[in-house]
């Protein structure tokens, strides 16, 4: 329940501060998770990304203003972050339906997005097979791209590198521990950026074609997911930071999350995703 009492202090924190700019390292200091973490727990709680609600919110206290007072269009969209007149109407109208300057004309109808909370709702029914695993630093190899992730974007180009059997046949020779099967890992993550791995576990460091990275010593909670993919990958992260989460004990620990690719010739739908976690 803590996960969830933090994340509405967070949102708290951003209504606030619509009309200011808001940082986002506090909004994540006060959820108690890295920024990464928030805007994903976030997104699978409210079925909307973060950068959307806020939008949402300001347009909505932006009509208000306008239709109720005597402000300016000018400086109403500056207040909610708008640079420019053109630009603040051009999102006032996609929203409303409606210029900024006719909101006081009669009949004007105007939408009204309200301040989100949230509020754990126990679903029961299905059931989610987990195990804790506790494991030292280990380095992988693998192929790198830094992704831009600018307004909501994630799709690396590399991932058209899993139908290259050769490049995946020189990258699985680097495999030799015991830890077997392809990671998929993000780190380094900003706001507008993130590094995409598709790796494996190695104690090599003579690569000449791949990058190699260290991924800390942590705590895992590993969710297994077996399904059509990517949806039911997809809905497992939903009931992850949806479900299990508020209800567990645990809170998101500062580290790599990561998802394994079992490699399992019976069932090849078969994934593990790596969540790094901590007691609360």
């Amino acid at each position: 329940m803590d996960s969830i009492q933090n994340m509405n202090r967070a949102l708290a924190y951003i209504e606030a501060n619509l009309d200011d700019e808001i940082d986002f390292g506090q909004v994540a200091r006060i959820a108690s998770c890295s920024e990464h973490q928030f805007n994903r727990m976030f997104s699978f709680l409210s079925g909307v990304g973060l950068s959307e609600y806020i939008r949402n919110r300001r347009l909505t206290l932006a009509a208000m203003e306008l239709q109720s007072g005597t402000a300016k269009v000018i400086d109403v969209a500056l207040k909610y972050g708008y640079n420019s007149p053109d630009s603040f109407s051009r999102a006032f109208q996609h929203m409303h339906g409606v210029a900024p300057s006719l909101v006081k004309e009669n009949g004007s109808l105007l939408k009204a997005y309200p301040p989100m909370t949230f509020q754990l709702t126990i679903k029961g029914g299905a059931e989610m097979n987990f195990y804790f695993v506790e494991k030292e630093a280990f380095n992988i190899v693998g192929i790198k791209e830094t992704v831009d992730t600018t307004g909501g974007n994630f799709h690396p180009e590399i991932w058209n590198e899993l139908e290259n059997d050769d490049l995946l046949k020189k990258l699985e020779q680097f495999s030799n521990t015991d830890f077997q099967g392809i990671l998929h890992v993000n780190a380094n993550i900003t706001a507008n950026s993130r590094d995409y791995y598709i790796s494996v576990a190695t104690t090599k460091d003579d690569s000449q074609e791949f990058t190699t990275f260290e991924i800390p010593a942590a705590t895992w909670s590993v969710f297994k997911t077996s399904g059509p993919q990517p949806d039911t990958m997809l809905k497992t992260w939903e009931r992850i930071y949806a479900e299990w989460l508020p209800s567990s004990g645990y809170e998101l620990a500062e580290s790599i999350e990561f998802v394994r690719d079992l490699n399992d010739p019976t069932d090849l739908s078969a994934y593990e995703i790596w969540v790094p976690v901590k007691k609360r």
